[in-house]
């Protein structure tokens, strides 16, 4: 007799934002050098880029520790964040590619930081020639940012997202387990989070514990979640 899946509350879990917590890899060690040569920047407004999840907000709350800085995202920047940047010293702005709600603020935002040499990190999914910029300033500004991207993980660094994902669920999981996944699932950092919440779910919805067919069957069906939509 099947056991009946059983209604699953969404409660959340604890993802840490520490500098101790992120894991580094080839894919990402020239960002992780960029935020800890700070402030000995070579230039004084600092640009990450990387697909979702590959960990630009997590090396933006690393920087704000070290820092101080404020953040907030691009789509909310406005005059008032100019008061808030030279008050706080450093500033983070995530999310360029998302839209920036002022062009001429943020341009005014990288003038400040090269008059003073102020702190200034920017996040984007894209590079500046490929963002949505109108103001031809404010392009050649970023493009003068010091920018490093955050590439595709290679397997040891998935291997450790994955492994690192289970652990903050408190899930135990066999090594086959892990290989079986870096062989099927789609290698970015935002696959490896989506199918491990995937899993989760699904465990804890049929009260079985993650082996490769439980893994398999979940990944079946994110996949076909992601075909109907």
């Amino acid at each position: 007799m099947s056991v009946p899946e059983q209604l699953v509350l969404d409660l959340g879990h604890r993802t840490a934002l520490g500098a101790e917590d992120f894991l580094v890899g080839h894919s990402n060690a020239a960002a992780v050098a960029l935020i800890d040569a700070w402030p000995d920047w070579p230039a004084p407004a600092a640009l990450v880029i990387g697909p979702p999840r590959s960990g630009k907000t997590h090396l933006a709350h690393v920087w704000q520790a070290q820092s101080g800085a404020s953040i907030l995202a691009a789509a909310a920047i406005s005059d008032a964040t100019v008061g808030l940047f030279e008050r706080a010293g450093a500033l983070i702005v995530e999310d360029l590619d998302a839209g920036i709600a002022c062009e001429r603020t943020l341009f005014h935002l990288l003038n400040l930081s090269r008059e003073h040499r102020a702190g200034l990190l920017l996040t984007s999914a894209v590079p500046p020639g490929d963002l949505s910029v109108t103001l031809p300033d404010l392009r050649s500004r970023l493009r003068a940012a010091a920018v490093v991207a955050i590439a595709a993980p290679d397997d040891g660094l998935l291997q450790a997202v994955l492994v690192k994902h289970f652990t903050d669920r408190q899930l135990i999981v066999d090594p086959n387990v892990i290989g079986w996944l870096l062989r099927n699932m789609d290698r970015t950092m935002a696959e490896a989070a989506r199918v491990v919440d995937a899993i989760d779910r699904l465990g804890l919805a049929s009260r079985r514990k993650v082996t490769r067919a439980l893994a398999a069957e979940a990944l079946a069906r994110l996949r076909a979640g992601a075909s109907d939509a």
